[in-house]
């Protein structure tokens, strides 16, 4: 009598295959799954993915994006590898077929006068023709399919969001710098708070050579009369902005704090306001410019 096997099941990875015709918003679409974790890869030919597949379970989410750009791409393959990853015990898979309508791709490929991967030397109404009788049979295949017809890519982000990476507005990437006003403004700063008007730890000889991270430092900041309010309302400001910020599909958010040496004050807003964001679920970063110069 043959012994039921009981050995435990293998580790599962979650993965989404990006596909539909060009235009449809297949990149946007992988950004996304980027932005939230995924690993993934744009144009990967289909001989490579079993190949990818083997070996460790892998640790993150996989997002692979195949489509008819590839030199190994057929409607018989595709369908072919869709059934092999649907067999194996340790794959997720999910298919994503962004759909679009015919007149809708001509619109966008007008727009942005790019060729069409399926029609190079001909007019782009005949490489979409081509691609969507191509992909006619991988829609019907398609575990998820969104149309992108009238939509724009914020709402496409929100869709991808909604079905693939459930709780994805709090990916959000917030980084909180502190620097010195002497040495400029950080690159890519969306939003600045001045500390300067906060009284200095740098005039207390005790308080001098350590940095705002030290609590001697933090509490003398702190009790400046005028350090809560301010506290409060760049919290409230904060708190305003990154939901609308995720609403508008970015994926970054950085704010920073700037005071005179970049030592005290601004290190000290910057640890405070960081972990109160980090505490209420925004993954946050902290970064301190002239600290880590002198590392």
């Amino acid at each position: 009598m043959t012994q039921p096997d009981l050995s435990p099941p293998p580790p599962t990875t979650q993965l989404v295959l990006v596909t539909g015709p060009s235009g449809a918003g297949r990149s946007t679409a992988i950004r996304v799954l980027e932005d939230n974790g995924f690993e993934t890869i744009d144009n990967l030919p289909l001989g490579l993915v079993p190949r990818l597949l083997d070996g460790p379970a892998h640790d993150r989410p996989l997002g692979l994006v195949v489509d008819a750009r590839n030199r190994d791409f057929t409607t018989t393959s595709l369908l072919a590898t869709i059934s092999l990853l649907q067999a194996r015990r340790d794959l997720q898979l999910t298919v994503l077929y962004l759909d679009c309508r015919p007149e809708v791709l001509l619109r966008r490929y007008s727009e942005t006068r790019r060729r069409h991967p399926l029609a190079p030397a001909e007019g782009p109404e005949t490489g979409i023709a081509r691609e969507l009788d191509l992909l006619e049979q991988v829609r019907d295949r398609a575990d998820l399919v969104i149309d992108t017809s009238e939509i724009n890519v914020h709402q496409l982000r929100a869709e991808v969001e909604k079905a693939l990476a459930p709780g994805g507005s709090r990916n959000l990437a917030v980084t909180v710098h502190s620097f010195s006003y002497k040495r400029g403004l950080p690159m890519g700063i969306d939003m600045a708070f001045d500390c300067r008007f906060l009284r200095n730890p740098y005039w207390q000889p005790a308080l001098r050579p350590h940095d705002g991270r030290d609590a001697d430092v933090a509490t003398h900041v702190a009790g400046d009369p005028r350090y809560p309010e301010f506290r409060t309302k760049v919290l409230d400001l904060t708190r305003f902005l990154l939901p609308a910020y995720v609403d508008e599909g970015k994926s970054h958010f950085s704010v920073a704090f700037g005071c005179t040496g970049g030592q005290h004050r601004s290190v000290m807003l910057a640890e405070s306001v960081g972990a109160t964001l980090a505490e209420e679920g925004w993954q946050v970063s902290i970064r301190h410019r002239e600290l880590e110069r002198q590392r």
